[in-house]
C-alpha cells in the first residue's frame, strides 16, 4: 500500500486528522476517549499527539511531516546577489561566568557596564560597535550563566565570529563547552581570547591543552583556531585580538545586499513609559531608515525613532548595524526576523498572516502530547506549580521560563506557566493569580505599592529578583514544598515471643528472645504469626533482668512494653520484626 504523508503546521483538528487517515470521526474520537481524552470534532491535536494516536491505531502506511511556518532566526537564510557589498563582522563574545568577557568589551569600548548588571553578571544581549583600523566591528555581549542559555544560543545564531573568552587561571568550564557547541551549531568561526594572563596561576599552555580536548586545536599546534593571550583588565594584546577578528572576517568574505528591503533580527524588546515599545534590532540586509514600515512576527510598526548603540539619533542603518527603534504596535518576540514593507496595509496583513501561522503552530493545539501521555498514565500523581512571569525585557522572560523548565522535578511536579509579560507587576497579574495557588515572579521589574497591598489582601505571593539564580532557587524551594515526604523504613531486628504478660486494648507487655539485630524504645514492629501479618506496634520501653535498658541485642532475652492503635492478641512463638520509619523531605 502506498505511504501517505500528512503535513501538520503545529496542530490539526480531530476532523482533519480523521479525514486524512480515512477514518470516521466517531472512530477517532473513540480512540481518544479510550486514552482518557474527551475530544470534540473541532478539538486540535499537536504533532506529537497525532503521532501517538496513529501508533495506537496501528496505522503503518501514514507518515507525519511538520509543515514549517516559523519566522525565527534559525529558519532564515538569504542568497546574496552579485551586487552584495562587504559588511562589518558580527562578533558574539561568549564564555564562562566571571571569565572576563564583559570586562573585555568595557575595555574595548572605554565604557563601564559590569556595575550596572545585578551581581556583576550580564543578563541581556547588548550590542555595540567600535572602529579598528578604520573598519567597523559589531559586538554582541551575551549572558554567561547557564540560566541564559536561550539568549546565548540566539546570540550565536546572529553571529559570524564567536570570541570565546577563557580565563588562563581557571581553564575550560561547562559554559565554555556550551559556547563552543553553540558556535559550531551556528557555523560561526571561533577565535579564543585566553584572558587574565596577568593573574597569578595563569597558564596559557594548559588552557590551550584543555581547549584542544574539546575540539579546538590552536594554530601554534597545527590546528585552525586562532588563540590570543590577553589581559582585558590591563588592556594587553587587545589590538592583536581585533586584528585577528578583521583577518577572519576577510577570509570569510562577509557580504550583504543593500539594494533590497531592510531586514534583520530582533535581539531585545521592552516597554518604556512615554515611548511604548522599544526594540533592539540587528540589521542583516538592506538599509533601515526612519519612517519605514516593518513587520516582525505577528506585530508591525513604523520606525518612529532610531538610535545607535550609544543612544545617538541615526537616520539610516546598514547591514551588521545594531539599532534601537520605537514604533512597533506591540512587542515583537525575541529572535524574530523583521522585514521592511511598502506601506501600513501590507504590514498589517503580513503580521496577521504570521499571527495565524503562529496560532496553528502553538496556541491552538489544545491537546498536547504531554496531556495525552499524562492521561494515559493512570498512576500519574504529579502536582502542579503555577507561576506568572514578568520581566523587564522579552529576552529575560524567555530565559526565566526556559530555566524554570530545566529544573529537574523527577516527574513529580508539573510546571504551569499561567502567563508571561513584559513590564511591572499589575492588577491583572494579581487577578489571574488569586485563588489559584500561583506565585508571581518579577525579574528586574517593580511592584507598585497599591499592587503590593492588593496581592497581600488576596494572599498572592509576589517575589521580585534582580539575579536569576535567586529566582530559580526560590522556585525550586516552592516546588520542593509541594513534594510529598518520602517514607524511609529500615529493618532493625527480630524477636521470638516466649511469654505474653498482659494484653489490653492499646497496650501489650511481653517477653522473648532477640534472634537478630536489636530493639530500642521508639522502634516499630510488625507482628507476624506463621508468615501472616497481624498488625503493628510501637515499643515504649525495654527491660532486661527486670531493669529498664536502652537496648536489647541478638542473643539476649528481655521484656517489652508496646502500644498499638488496635487490639492484637499476641501469642507465644509470634515474631516481632522491628524497624524504624522516618519521613524525609524530598529535594530536587
Amino acid at each position: 500500500m502506498e505511504e501517505k504523508t500528512i503535513q501538520i503546521a503545529g496542530s490539526i483538528t480531530v476532523d482533519e486528522l480523521a479525514t486524512a487517515l480515512g477514518l470516521s470521526v466517531t472512530e477517532l474520537i473513540g480512540t481518544l476517549f479510550k486514552n482518557g481524552i474527551v475530544a470534540t470534532i473541532n478539538q486540535r491535536l499537536d504533532y506529537e499527539t497525532a503521532q501517538i494516536i496513529i501508533d495506537e491505531l496501528g496505522i503503518e502506511n501514514v507518515k507525519l511531516e511538520r509543515k514549517n511556518t516559523s519566522t525565527k532566526t534559525s529558519d532564515f537564510h538569504r542568497e546574496l546577489s552579485d551586487k552584495a557589498v562587504t559588511r562589518p563582522p558580527v562578533v558574539a563574545v561568549m564564555g564562562h561566568v566571571d571569565h572576563g568577557k564583559t570586562t573585555l568589551l568595557d575595555t574595548l569600548l572605554h565604557k563601564k557596564t559590569v556595575d550596572d548588571e545585578a551581581g556583576g553578571i550580564t543578563q541581556h544581549i547588548s550590542a555595540y560597535q567600535l572602529k579598528h583600523n578604520d573598519r567597523l566591528i559589531t559586538f554582541l555581549d551575551t549572558p554567561g550563566h547557564e540560566a541564559f542559555a536561550a539568549i546565548r544560543q540566539h546570540g550565536a545564531m546572529l553571529t559570524d565570529i564567536v570570541v570565546i573568552v577563557v580565563a588562563a587561571d581557571d581553564g575550560v568550564k561547562p559554559q565554555t563547552v556550551e559556547a563552543i557547541n553553540f558556535a559550531k551549531t551556528a557555523n560561526a568561526r571561533i577565535i579564543v581570547a585566553i584572558n587574565k594572563i596577568d593573574r597569578e596561576g595563569a597558564d596559557v599552555n594548559r588552557t590551550m591543552a584543555d581547549l584542544s580536548q574539546h575540539g579546538l586545536q590552536p594554530e601554534e599546534w597545527g590546528g585552525d583556531i586562532v588563540m590570543v593571550p590577553i589581559s582585558a583588565k590591563m588592556n594587553q594584546n587587545l589590538d592583536q585580538l581585533l586584528d585577528m577578528i578583521l583577518l577572519t572576517a576577510d577570509i570569510e568574505e562577509l557580504k550583504a545586499d543593500i539594494d533590497i528591503p531592510a531586514e534583520g533580527l530582533v535581539i531585545e524588546s521592552h516597554m518604556e513609559v512615554g515611548k511604548g515599545s522599544v526594540v533592539n534590532l540587528l540589521v542583516t540586509g538592506g538599509e533601515l531608515k526612519t519612517g519605514e514600515f516593518i513587520v516582525a512576527g505577528n506585530t508591525y510598526g513604523k520606525v518612529r525613532t532610531m538610535l545607535d548603540w550609544q543612544g545617538k539619533p541615526k537616520g539610516k542603518a546598514t547591514p551588521s548595524t545594531p539599532v534601537t527603534i520605537t514604533g512597533f504596535k506591540e512587542l515583537p518576540s525575541f529572535g524574530d526576523r523583521f522585514i521592511e514593507v511598502k506601506d501600513e496595509k501590507t504590514a498589517r496583513k503580513m503580521a496577521l498572516l504570521n499571527a495565524q501561522a503562529a496560532a496553528d503552530e502553538t496556541a491552538s493545539a489544545n491537546v498536547t502530547s504531554g496531556d495525552l501521555l499524562r492521561m494515559m498514565n493512570v498512576a500519574d500523581n504529579t502536582k502542579t506549580f503555577n507561576v506568572i512571569i514578568k520581566g523587564d525585557v522579552l529576552g529575560s522572560v524567555t530565559s526565566v521560563v526556559d530555566s524554570l523548565k530545566l529544573i529537574d522535578t523527577k516527574g513529580e511536579i508539573t510546571l504551569n506557566i499561567v502567563s508571561t509579560g513584559v513590564g511591572d507587576i499589575n492588577e491583572n497579574d494579581v487577578y489571574m493569580a488569586a485563588g489559584g495557588n500561583t506565585v508571581i515572579y518579577g525579574f528586574n521589574v517593580s511592584v507598585p505599592v497599591n499592587i503590593n497591598k492588593m496581592a497581600a489582601r488576596d494572599g498572592v505571593p509576589v517575589r521580585t529578583y534582580k539575579v536569576i539564580y535567586e529566582l530559580l532557587d526560590d522556585a525550586k524551594h516552592e516546588m520542593e514544598n509541594l513534594l510529598d515526604a518520602e517514607i524511609i523504613e529500615e529493618d532493625k531486628g527480630e524477636l521470638k515471643v516466649l511469654g505474653v504478660f498482659r494484653t489490653e486494648k492499646t497496650s501489650i507487655i511481653a517477653g522473648g528472645e532477640m534472634l537478630t539485630g536489636d530493639v530500642k524504645p521508639g522502634y516499630l514492629a510488625r507482628v507476624i504469626r506463621n508468615k501472616k501479618y497481624l498488625g503493628e506496634v510501637e515499643v515504649t520501653s525495654v527491660q532486661k533482668e527486670k531493669m529498664d535498658v536502652n537496648v536489647l541485642v541478638a542473643g539476649e532475652t528481655g521484656g517489652l512494653a508496646m502500644k498499638t492503635t488496635s487490639k492484637i492478641e499476641l501469642a507465644i512463638n509470634d515474631r516481632l520484626k522491628f524497624f524504624t520509619r522516618e519521613e524525609h523531605k524530598k529535594s530536587l
